[in-house]
C-alpha cells in the first residue's frame, strides 16, 4: 500500500515538472513569436488594420492554451485559463510594475480599461452558466473587433494595445535599414514566428496534459487553472511590467496590459469556444472567480484615478488582493 502511495506520489511529481516544461515553452515562444511577428509583418506589408486585429492585446500564450484545453474536452483549464490569467494580470503585473515605478494610466490608457470593464462584464454573463457554443464564441471575437475598431475611430490611429508597440519599433529599424542601403532577409524573422509558435503549442499541450494528470476532477482541474495556469499564462505580463518600470514604463506598455484583459474574455475564450463548444458541469466554480476578475480590472481603474497613474501603494494594494483570492478561492 506504502509502494502505491509513493507511486502516485512520484507520477503527480512528473507531471508537475512537466508543468514547469510547458510553462518554459510558452513564455518562450510568446516572447519570440510577439518580437519577431511585427517584424515579419511589416517586411512583408501585411496592411495595418490587419496588423492592429492581430497583435492588439495579443496574448497568444492564453490563446494557445486555452484552444488546446478546448481540443483536449478540458474546459474547466480553458474557463480557469483567461479567467485566472485576467486576474494575475491586472493585480500581480500591474502590482509588481507599480511597486517598482509608478504606472503611468493617461486618458487613453484609461480608456482601454473603461471599455474593457463593460465587455468583462458581458463575457461574463455569457461564462455564468458555464456553458459557451459556437455563436456565442463568434460574438465574443466580433466584440473584439468592435472594442479595436471604436478605439481607433476615437483616437484616429491603431490603438497601442499588446504588442503593437513591436510595429512602430519594426517600421522605425526598416526605415533606417532602406536609408543605409541595407537589405535584411524576412526569412529569419519568419521563421522565429513560427518557431515561438511552435513553441508555444508544445507548452499549452504539455500545461494542459499535465493539469488533466494531475487531476480528471472538474472542481480540481478548475482550481489548477485559475492559479497555476493563469499564473503561468499571464506569467510574460508580469516580466513585461517588470522589466518596463525598471526602464521607465510608458503609456504603450501599460495599454498592453490592460488590452490583454479585454483580448482574452474575447478573443482567447471565444477561440477557445469555436474550436470546441465549452460546457462544464458545476458552474458555481466560476461565479466567485468571474466577481474577482471583474473587481480587479474595476480596483485597478479606482486607484489610478486618484493620481493618473498607479503608485508604489497602488501596487502594494493590487499585490495583497492577489493571495487573498487564492485563499479565498481553496476555502470557498
Amino acid at each position: 500500500m506504502q509502494h502505491l502511495f509513493h507511486f502516485k506520489v512520484l507520477v503527480i511529481l512528473a507531471w508537475g515538472l512537466l508543468v514547469v516544461v510547458g510553462v518554459v515553452f510558452i513564455v518562450w515562444g510568446a516572447e519570440t513569436f510577439a518580437e519577431h511577428l511585427g517584424a515579419a509583418a511589416v517586411r512583408l506589408q501585411v496592411s495595418s488594420f490587419a496588423l492592429a486585429l492581430l497583435l492588439a492585446g495579443a496574448e497568444p500564450e492564453e490563446l494557445a492554451t486555452a484552444v488546446t484545453a478546448s481540443l483536449r474536452a478540458a474546459p474547466a483549464i480553458a474557463f480557469g485559463d483567461v479567467v485566472g490569467a485576467n486576474i494575475a494580470i491586472c493585480l500581480v503585473a500591474l502590482g509588481v510594475g507599480a511597486w517598482i515605478a509608478p504606472l503611468p494610466f493617461s486618458k487613453r490608457v484609461m480608456r482601454y480599461a473603461l471599455f474593457g470593464l463593460p465587455i468583462g462584464a458581458i463575457a461574463t454573463g455569457f461564462i455564468w452558466d458555464g456553458d459557451i457554443s459556437r455563436l456565442e464564441g463568434l460574438f465574443l471575437i466580433g466584440l473584439y473587433v468592435l472594442y479595436v475598431g471604436v478605439i481607433w475611430w476615437a483616437e484616429r490611429k491603431p490603438p497601442a494595445l499588446g504588442e503593437t508597440g513591436e510595429l512602430k519599433e519594426a517600421s522605425e529599424s526598416l526605415a533606417i535599414e532602406q536609408a543605409k542601403g541595407i537589405q535584411h532577409r524576412v526569412g529569419k524573422d519568419v521563421l522565429l514566428v513560427c518557431a515561438g509558435f511552435a513553441a508555444m503549442i508544445v507548452g499549452s499541450i504539455l500545461l494542459v496534459e499535465a493539469v488533466r494528470r494531475i487531476s480528471p476532477v472538474e472542481a480540481t482541474q478548475t482550481r489548477l487553472a485559475l492559479t497555476l495556469v493563469g499564473f503561468a499564462t499571464a506569467f510574460e505580463l508580469v516580466i513585461l511590467a517588470w522589466s518596463t518600470a525598471r526602464r521607465g514604463a510608458t503609456e504603450a506598455a501599460v495599454a498592453g496590459v490592460v488590452g490583454s484583459f479585454t483580448y482574452n474574455v474575447t478573443m482567447t475564450l471565444g477561440a477557445a469556444a469555436i474550436a470546441r463548444p465549452l460546457t462544464i458541469v458545476d458552474a458555481s466554480l466560476l461565479h466567485f472567480p468571474l466577481l474577482v476578475m471583474l473587481a480587479s480590472l474595476g480596483l485597478v481603474i479606482v486607484l489610478a484615478s486618484f493620481k493618473g497613474y498607479l503608485a508604489k501603494t497602488a501596487g502594494a494594494t493590487l499585490l495583497a488582493a492577489y493571495p487573498l483570492f487564492i485563499i479565498a478561492l481553496l476555502v470557498v
